[in-house]
């Protein structure tokens, strides 16, 4: 079967938990700055941050599914494995924002993240299968060096919120800078997968 029907559907759940995370921001009591950033700051921030995240797995996604030509089951249920995972964020979001980074909900918030990850990988290797040996995704992505480090960032993060302290809260915030360290690292741009589309004689369906 083709890609069609797999990137609206992705499409449609993406746009979904955007809009729900959007609307978990509380809006201010007054109408002043002081109001706004005292009662919306942090979670306008965490909302910023989940955003590039979603955007980011909506834009690797789409590059990915340029070079799948067909798609099984096993793809689907991969894919909805993604889905799933990307659908906790809202909560891991509001819950994060609303106990102004706590201990808990930081660590979820991470697990979150590293559980996308691995599921993405899953999603990905799934497809280098079904292409089978010669599989355009797997000369198109190359090394994947931004995957693999990734989940150790991730994984840096969490131990950190685990082990912090409870005081000066150093180990909440290493874990909230490598949870953004990857955001920038995926959002510079990677073009591996659009130049090997653009130059692949093997682009034409």
């Amino acid at each position: 079967m083709d890609t069609g029907r797999i990137e609206a559907f992705s499409d449609g759940v993406l746009a979904i938990v955007i809009t729900i995370m959007v609307l978990g921001l509380v809006q201010p009591e007054a109408a002043t700055f002081e109001s706004f950033f005292a009662t919306t700051g942090l979670g306008l921030l965490s909302y910023l941050l989940s955003f590039v995240y979603v955007g980011i797995y909506w834009n690797n996604h789409h590059h990915m599914f340029q070079v799948a030509d067909r798609v099984d089951g096993r793809v689907l249920w991969a894919n909805l494995g993604l889905l799933f995972f990307i659908s906790l964020l809202p909560f891991t979001t509001s819950w994060m924002d609303s106990t102004s980074f706590a201990q808990v909900p930081v660590i979820l918030y991470g697990v979150v993240l590293l559980l996308m990850a691995l599921a993405y990988f899953v999603l990905q290797s799934t497809i280098i299968r079904v292409q089978g040996k010669d599989s355009p995704l797997k000369r198109a992505i190359g090394s994947d060096w931004k995957g693999k480090v990734s989940p150790v960032l991730y994984l840096v993060g969490i131990v950190a919120a685990i082990l912090d302290p409870g005081e000066a809260g150093v180990g909440i915030g290493i874990a909230l800078v490598a949870f953004v360290l990857v955001a920038v690292l995926w959002v510079i741009p990677d073009r591996r997968i659009h130049r090997f589309y653009r130059e692949s004689p093997e682009r034409e369906r």
